[in-house]
């Protein structure tokens, strides 16, 4: 079995789940549409130009996750899903999925967007497994902290490794004739571990590099 790896927001999805998320907030009214806005932005264009600072970003978007009841963040989360997800599933590229699972592939969706918004998005795509950078969670509370690596940049790998240690799985082995989608030069170090690369919809600097390693790219 190969092991297929899709990046989610942006590559499966047409649009990004975490920016989403922060935006669908502001619409209902749980924060401040237009701080909401500025601060959603300031971050996406930190990640398009590489430079984002996961911690920060993460400390800003789990605040929201400390001050609600579970129970809240399910029922807006449920809204979500259907008002912004669907839609982006709908225009995505989704259909990447398809062949590998029908050819009997390991399957798992690595993104840096965190696992609370993440894993119902993975449900719904039909992937049982999802590595995604962790909200912690004590106490059936969200404390505001990443629990272990986050799951972006270099960290994706680090995620990887321990995935295929946990199964038992050879990494040698296990990366053999591997595959990686995604659209971002974030994951350019993941990109670059797996036999074969593919970039999807990319943004500009990760097109230049898969241009010039005659990489495919999917549009």
């Amino acid at each position: 079995m190969a092991l297929a790896l899709f990046d989610l927001d942006n590559t499966l999805l047409n649009g990004d789940s975490d920016h989403g998320w922060g935006m669908f907030l502001a619409s209902v009214g749980a924060v401040d549409p237009i701080q909401q806005k500025e601060k959603q932005d300031y971050f996406y264009q930190q990640y398009v130009d590489g430079k984002l600072d996961i911690h920060e970003f993460c400390e800003y978007q789990f605040d929201i996750l400390t001050q609600t009841s579970i129970e809240q963040l399910q029922t807006w989360h449920t809204q979500f899903m259907s008002d912004v997800i669907e839609p982006m599933i709908v225009n995505g590229k989704a259909d990447l999925l398809i062949k590998h699972q029908q050819a009997g592939d390991t399957v798992l969706i690595i993104t840096a967007t965190n696992d609370f918004v993440t894993t119902p998005i993975a449900t719904r795509l039909g992937v049982d497994t999802i590595l995604a950078t962790t909200a912690e969670f004590k106490h059936g509370r969200y404390t505001g902290k990443v629990a272990g690596t986050p799951c972006f940049q270099h960290g994706k790998i680090t995620r990887l490794k321990q995935w295929l240690k946990s199964k038992g799985l050879n990494e040698k082995n296990a990366l053999q004739d591997s595959t990686f989608y995604s659209d971002s030069i974030n994951d350019l170090p993941l990109l670059e571990l797996v036999d074969n690369p593919v970039a999807v919809t990319p943004d500009d600097k990760l097109r230049a590099h898969a241009e010039q390693f005659h990489w495919p790219i999917i549009d």
